[in-house]
């Protein structure tokens, strides 16, 4: 019997299937909900999740079949995906996400029910401006987290970073329950910087190639002291008065950039961070080993900090959905 995971997020689309709790085969496509929604909204991702599965089947040399179980996460389920659900309040267990799921059948995908997985959103009391600091939602990073914790058992409070275009910062309780989340935009902001604004001369349209701590750090300072818009345009000064390397230009800007997910960190209203937090950062070794140097060289934190690094065979985000779908009677009979 064969289980599949779907990933479906803003612009891109996995699906993986297992058996024996082992991937065999995976297809993922540059196709995501936001793309469905801009042209044919429901018909294009159904079309798109099932070329994908026909295609890992295929890979798998299984026919459908033999699916058992098909389990979704991500942004598949929000108001543009094929099964909207409304975000479960935080604290969430992963027992209290499973219970959350639930089961469509779009025979145009696949014979077997499609369990979705829910979203979370933070327990903030108040919708004024000044309340959104401790408002904040996720779709896709809440079953990473428990892919996460299901790979390396981590006694809490924690902190879970997930980098990305949008870095997602999740707490979690004593009792293991993501307790909270906060989502800033350091990928993107960082990407936009590097090559669509005045700075791209300046870093050759590209990102460190070999991480340079002092100038890393010297970028966080910076922005620290005088905000990102200044911190930024020193690159260009940079590039201008001194003979820093592009590697040098592009560590400074990443320590200014990753300087206000720092700050972030210690003061958003959504975490509630105590400094004494085991602090879990997960992605990109690049982006784990800049945001390591800035969290460990920081007063504030006296917790341990710890880098994970994601197995191919075992994504993270197919490794909770396995999970959730694990407690799921009706899913695996």
């Amino acid at each position: 019997m064969l289980h599949v995971t779907v990933d479906a997020g803003t612009t891109n689309t996995r699906v993986r299937i297992w058996k024996n709790n082992q991937l065999c085969a995976s297809s993922a496509a540059g196709t995501g909900i936001r793309d469905a929604a801009a042209g044919g909204g429901s018909l294009r991702a159904e079309a798109c999740i099932k070329a994908l599965l026909d295609d890992a089947l295929g890979r798998a040399k299984a026919a459908p079949e033999e699916i058992g179980a098909i389990v979704a996460s991500g942004m598949i389920t929000s108001d543009l995906g094929l099964c909207p659900l409304p975000h479960l309040p935080a604290p969430v267990t992963l027992r209290q996400l499973a219970a959350g799921a639930q089961a469509r059948l779009i025979p145009q995908i696949a014979p077997v029910p499609i369990w979705f997985i829910p979203g979370i959103k933070n327990a903030a009391g108040g919708t004024a401006p000044a309340d959104c600091d401790a408002m904040d939602m996720m779709r896709g990073e809440e079953v990473e987290v428990f892919g996460l914790l299901r790979q390396h058992p981590i006694s809490g409070p924690a902190l879970i970073v997930l980098p990305g275009s949008h870095t997602k910062l999740v707490r979690l309780d004593e009792e293991q329950r993501i307790a909270g989340c906060a989502t800033t935009m350091a990928g993107e902001v960082l990407d936009v910087l590097t090559h669509r604004t005045v700075l791209a001369h300046s870093l050759r349209e590209g990102f460190a190639q070999q991480m340079d701590d002092d100038y890393l750090l010297q970028g966080a300072d910076l922005c620290r002291r005088v905000g990102i818009t200044r911190a930024a345009f020193a690159v260009r000064i940079l590039d201008s008065f001194t003979h820093a390397s592009d590697s040098q230009r592009a560590s400074f800007l990443l320590g200014a950039v990753l300087s206000a997910d720092i700050a972030a960190i210690k003061q958003s209203t959504a975490l509630a961070l105590v400094p004494d937090s085991t602090i879990v950062i997960a992605g990109k070794a690049a982006l784990q080993q800049a945001l390591s140097k800035l969290i460990r060289r920081d007063p504030f934190f006296c917790g341990e900090v710890i880098t994970v690094s994601e197995d191919p065979q075992r994504p993270l985000s197919a490794e909770g959905a396995l999970a959730v779908l694990e407690l799921i009677p009706e899913a695996i009979l």
